[in-house]
């Protein structure tokens, strides 16, 4: 069933439930016959997130040095934020520390948890395998199996 604002000539108002879009619109009360009026839409379910952490001042200066009624703003915008993001992790991003921002880190920062050695050869060199797999296709270049050593002649 699709609900439908419907208006007569007589100018009565009424919604009316209809089984689909095709169906013929029902006549008014009075008897005149009705013409369907565009509905307003109600979206529901939509939250106002607020600033996010990125957005928040970094600085004494953002606070417009200290400002009691700033502080307070951000404090209650951040709080606010705090208990969004508790009831929708998905919103509170990487929280992880960041290690290294600067030079070969400037587009993607190393953050607490990552693969240090992969990330920083990726950075440096460029390479796309550090994992386990690419030493051992390495080894399998080099005809030694993966792990182990080649053994020595006891002669």
């Amino acid at each position: 069933m699709i609900l439908y604002d419907l208006a007569c000539r007589g100018g009565h108002r009424f919604e009316a439930a209809l089984s689909s879009m095709d169906a013929p619109n029902p006549d008014c009360e009075c008897g005149e016959p009705t013409r369907r009026l565009i509905s307003r839409l109600n979206i529901g379910g939509r939250a106002a997130v607020g600033p996010s952490r990125e957005d928040m001042p970094t600085t004494w200066r953002g606070l417009d040095d200290g400002d009691a009624a700033t502080v307070r703003h951000w404090h209650s915008a951040m709080s606010k934020r705090e208990e969004l993001e508790e009831k929708h992790p998905e919103l509170a991003g990487d929280r992880r520390p960041v290690l290294a921002h600067e030079g070969v880190f400037a587009n993607a920062p190393l953050r607490a948890g990552d693969d240090l050695v992969g990330d920083v050869v990726r950075a440096t060199f460029g390479a796309k395998k550090t994992t386990t797999s690419a030493r051992r296709e390495t080894a399998a270049t080099k005809h030694e199996p993966a792990g182990e050593r080649p053994e020595k002649d006891a002669t």
